[in-house]
C-alpha cells in the first residue's frame, strides 16, 4: 500500500472562457490562467493554492511574455519554489501532470499545479481590426530554433501546417483499411458528432450548437474544406479565448487540508513515446508505433482496455482517436471518444485543450466511484504521444516511476524509406493531401510517393493538371498506389503527373 505521503491525487480544477463584447474588454492569457487558477483552488477547498510548490504553465502562442509563470503568480500573491514555462505540443498538459505526480510520489514536492491559457480569438480579432491590445507589454521577439526540424522539400512545398500533415494519415489508414474517401469522410463524421454532443452539454464549451454527421459531412459553404479530406468542422478550432488549471497533491496533503478523499483523483500512470520530428522519415502513415505502444501500456495499466469507463483521445484531426480506437479495440458507439467535447467543438486552446481534459475527466471521475478514465494527448505532426489513467479509486500499485515505452514503439517500427529530395522518375502514391484557400479553391495537391527502389519522395500536383489532381479530388476512389512520374516544373520544384 503507498503512503498517503507519496500518492498523488487531482484536488482541485478551474477553467475560464470568455466571449467578451469587444476586443478592448477582452483578458489577456495570464489574466485567463489566473481566473482558472483562482477556480481550481475553490474545487479544492478555497486553502490549497497557497501550499503549491511548483507551477508548470503550459506553452503558450498568442501573447508573448518575459516570464509568464512569474507574473502569474505574483497576480495571485504565491510564491511556489518553482515557476516554470514549459514547452509546446497538445500532450504537454498530460505531461506536465504526470511528472507533477511522480514528483510528488518521490517526496521532492506535496502539491504542485499545472496551467495554461489563450485569447487566441481576441488577438486574431484585434488584428483583423487593426486594434492595439492594452495588455502587459511584449518583450522583444527573440530568435528560436524551429518548433520541429523538416526535410528541405517539406519547406520548400510549404507543407508545415499540421492541418496539412495529419491528412497523410487519414488517407493512408483509410487505403489500409479499404475505405473510400466518402466512407472515409462518413465516418470522421459520425465520430466528430460524438464530440460536438459532448461539448454541447459542456458550459466551458467555445460551440455548443450539437452538430450533427449531416452537417459535418456536408463540404461548402461555411463548412468549406481545408486540407483534402477535412472540412473545417473536421479541424481544430484555436480562435478561443479559454484557460484550464489542475493542482495535484498529495493523500496526505490532501486531507490535512480538509478534502474529502472521495474529492481526490488518483493517477495510476500513464505512458510516452515519440515519432521522429520529420514527417517525411516514419516508416509509414497507415499507424503510429508509438501511439500503439503509448495506449497498450495504458491499457495494461488499467486492467484492459474495457475497463476504461471515460475516454478523452486527442482530436486535432478525425484521424488521431481513429487510429486510437482501432488500437484500443473499442467502438466509438458504444463508448463516447471525449468527455470534454473536442478541439472543433470544446475549442482548441492550441496546446492546452488537454488540461481542459483533465478538468472534464476529474469531475467524471468523481461521480463515479469506480470509474476509470483514459487521457491520451498527441503533439505535433503525430510526433509525441502521452497518455494517464486516473480513477477516484486508488491503484492497485504505486505509480511507475518511469513512462517511457519508446523502446516498445520502436521494436514495432518498419523499414523507414529512405527520403531523397531530388529525385525524377517514376513514383507510385504513398499518400496524399490537397490544400484549399480561405475561400476552399484548391491551390495543389502534395503527393509523398515511393520510386521503384522504394525511396520516398515528395511532389506538388498543380490544379491546373486536371487528370492527376482530379485523382487526389475522388471521393469514390483512394489514389494511393497510383503510378506517376515525377518531373521539375519551370521554378524547380517536383511535380508528379499520373501516368
Amino acid at each position: 500500500m503507498a503512503s498517503p505521503e507519496t500518492t498523488p491525487v487531482i484536488v482541485g480544477v478551474g477553467e475560464f472562457s470568455e466571449r467578451p463584447k469587444s476586443v478592448l474588454e477582452s483578458k489577456e492569457p495570464v489574466a485567463l490562467m489566473v481566473e482558472a487558477m483562482r477556480a481550481a483552488d475553490a474545487d479544492g477547498g478555497g486553502k490549497v493554492l497557497a501550499r503549491v510548490q511548483r507551477v508548470d504553465l503550459v506553452g503558450l502562442v498568442s501573447w508573448r511574455y518575459a516570464d509568464a509563470a512569474s507574473l502569474l503568480c505574483e497576480k495571485l500573491g504565491i510564491s511556489p519554489a518553482q515557476k516554470i514555462n514549459a514547452g509546446m505540443g497538445g500532450e504537454t498538459p498530460i505531461r506536465l501532470v504526470h511528472e507533477a505526480a511522480l514528483r510528488i510520489a518521490r517526496g521532492e514536492i506535496k502539491a504542485a499545479a499545472v496551467v495554461g491559457g489563450e485569447s487566441n480569438s481576441t488577438r486574431t480579432k484585434a488584428k483583423r481590426e487593426n486594434v492595439e491590445l492594452p495588455w502587459t507589454p511584449m518583450p522583444p521577439a527573440k530568435a528560436t530554433p524551429p518548433y520541429f526540424t523538416l526535410s528541405e522539400i517539406a519547406l520548400k512545398l510549404r507543407m508545415w501546417d499540421p492541418a496539412q500533415i495529419y491528412p497523410f494519415y487519414e488517407m493512408a489508414t483509410q487505403a489500409t483499411r479499404g475505405v473510400t474517401p466518402r466512407e472515409g469522410n462518413a465516418e470522421s463524421a459520425r465520430l466528430w458528432a460524438k464530440f460536438a454532443a459532448a461539448a454541447a452539454r459542456n458550459p466551458q464549451a467555445w460551440n455548443r450548437e450539437g452538430q450533427s454527421a449531416e452537417a459535418i459531412a456536408t463540404v461548402g459553404g461555411a463548412n468549406r474544406m481545408i486540407n483534402w479530406p477535412y472540412p473545417k468542422l473536421m479541424v481544430a478550432n484555436p480562435s478561443v479565448n479559454q484557460a484550464a488549471a489542475v493542482i495535484i497533491t498529495s493523500l496526505a496533503l490532501a486531507r490535512e487540508l480538509g478534502i474529502a478523499d472521495e474529492k481526490g483523483v488518483y493517477i495510476w500512470g500513464g505512458a510516452a513515446a515519440h515519432e521522429p520530428d520529420d514527417y517525411l522519415k516514419r516508416d509509414s502513415y497507415a499507424h503510429s508505433t508509438a501511439q500503439a505502444a503509448v495506449l497498450n501500456k495504458s491499457t495494461e495499466i488499467a486492467g484492459g482496455a474495457g475497463k476504461f469507463s471515460k475516454l478523452e483521445l486527442y482530436s486535432c484531426f478525425p484521424v488521431v482517436p481513429k487510429m486510437a480506437l482501432k488500437t484500443l479495440g473499442l467502438d466509438a458507439e458504444k463508448i463516447s471518444p471525449t468527455v470534454t467535447g473536442g478541439l472543433t467543438f470544446f475549442g482548441g486552446p492550441l496546446n492546452n485543450y488537454m488540461l481542459h481534459a483533465v478538468c472534464a475527466m476529474t469531475r467524471e471521475m468523481r461521480a463515479d466511484a469506480k470509474g476509470i478514465g483514459l487521457l491520451y494527448g498527441n503533439g505535433g505532426y503525430v510526433n509525441k504521444h502521452h497518455a494517464i489513467v486516473v480513477s477516484q479509486t486508488p491503484g492497485a500499485a504505486p505509480i511507475a516511476p518511469d513512462y517511457s515505452v519508446q523502446a516498445e514503439a520502436d521494436a514495432k517500427l518498419g523499414p523507414v524509406p529512405p527520403l531523397k529530395q531530388d529525385y525524377v522518375g517514376p513514383a507510385r502514391i504513398e499518400t496524399y493531401t490537397v490544400t484549399y484557400s480561405r475561400e476552399g479553391e484548391p491551390i495543389q495537391g502534395v503527393v509523398i510517393a515511393l520510386s521503384p527502389q522504394d525511396e520516398r519522395v515528395m511532389a506538388r500536383v498543380p490544379a491546373e493538371d486536371n487528370g492527376s489532381f482530379g485523382l487526389l479530388c475522388s471521393w469514390d476512389r483512394n489514389a494511393i498506389g497510383q503510378q506517376g512520374e515525377v518531373s521539375l516544373d519551370a521554378s524547380g520544384l517536383p511535380t508528379w503527373r499520373a501516368a
